[in-house]
């Protein structure tokens, strides 16, 4: 009787496995469907700015050394060359971008809309503005902090000394929100100056209607230079704030970001590595595995990222290095005399530090 039942069974247990395979697999198709459809969908940006043949990236409206326009309508500067970087990466061209001029109220919601592919203008990286714009900062391009500029005279030593200070700056900006914090924090007084736009509130400075102008300190060396006199004023020591400023992308497209991310860490390995525009001829030549890596003569980065073997070559080749993009734009050889200070990289005693390309 047993022999039977178990005969009677195992057509049942045998029906009822293979259903229960053909649901599995009916549900790993729809899996695999799925990410396929998801993987599509994240891949967009890429796609629209090869189909238009040119990057759309929003910069400043002027700010000297990061993103400012020449008489001759050319744009140039730190923030520039990023996305500079970015187009050489995928056309092998530097040239196919269209820059658009943003101020800060409008940067965000400019590329929330899609008018920009990548907003490349000196913003900070913040919980809100990844939370509540859902915005991605793919990596921080320049570690920076809010500091104070003022007149030489009279003389101020530390930013303890000014209680009862008018204070310029910019609206919507993370400035005018510290610059409130640090002067309750000490329990002094102030008022605040606020204008639209950066050119207006260091114009505001200059005409004498605020007694300090408080912006990052990349900023403040800038702006600087367009003061009447601008060895008649200092930037005091003290910073308020930490600003990890770098470029934003939506966070619809996790490809996109993935390849801003990556062509900013290529640009600090090739400078750890000695690879710059001038060495580049060498670098191709090298047997080193980590340089060949770079240059794209060994392994499928640059496809694994939908770009060219030789992507970071043409990066190197049209902008540079991270630290020949610096040296140029900011550094103390540039007009503006930025030190390297945090931005030099980690073999060097500074805190930008890029992820081995492997």
């Amino acid at each position: 009787m047993i022999a039977s039942i178990i005969a009677w069974t195992r057509p049942r247990a045998r029906a009822a496995l293979a259903a229960a395979l053909a649901v599995l697999g009916g549900l790993a198709a729809a899996i695999v469907t799925i990410d396929a459809a998801q993987a599509q969908a994240q891949a967009q940006t890429l796609k629209a700015v090869k189909e238009r043949g040119a990057l759309v990236c929003g910069v400043s409206e002027g700010l000297r050394g990061f993103s400012a326009k020449s008489a001759d309508g050319t744009w140039n500067g730190f923030d520039v060359d990023l996305c500079r970087a970015i187009a050489a990466a995928i056309f092998g061209d530097a040239g196919k971008v269209r820059f658009v001029p943003l101020n800060a109220a409008e940067r965000f919601a400019a590329l929330q809309a899609g008018k920009i592919d990548i907003l490349s203008r000196n913003s900070t990286w913040t919980l809100a503005r990844e939370a509540e714009l859902k915005l991605v900062f793919p990596a921080v391009t320049y570690y920076d902090g809010q500091g104070f500029l003022v007149r030489r005279s009279p003389p101020v030593q530390s930013s303890l000394e000014l209680d009862g200070a008018k204070v310029c700056t910019q609206q919507g900006t993370t400035s005018e929100k510290h610059v409130a914090d640090y002067f309750r924090a000490n329990s002094m007084a102030f008022e605040l100056v606020t204008a639209v736009t950066a050119a207006d509130a260091i114009k505001a400075y200059d005409a004498g209607r605020c007694t300090v102008f408080t912006a990052d300190v990349s900023q403040l060396y800038a702006n600087r230079l367009a003061l009447e006199q601008p060895d008649e004023h200092v930037i005091l020591p003290d910073l308020v704030s930490k600003q990890p400023l770098g470029p934003a992308v939506r966070q619809d497209d996790a490809h996109w970001a993935l390849i801003v991310k990556w062509v900013h860490y290529a640009m600090l390995n090739a400078e750890e590595l000695g690879v710059s525009s001038v060495t580049l001829d060498r670098a191709l030549r090298s047997q080193k595995p980590v340089v060949k890596r770079l240059v794209g003569t060994e392994g499928k980065l640059g496809a694994d990222l939908g770009l060219s073997p030789d992507w970071v070559v043409r990066i190197v080749r049209a902008v540079g290095n991270y630290g020949e993009v610096f040296d140029r734009n900011i550094g103390v050889k540039s007009k503006l005399g930025i030190p390297r200070g945090l931005n030099h990289l980690w073999t060097s005693g500074g805190i930008q530090y890029a992820p081995p390309l492997q």
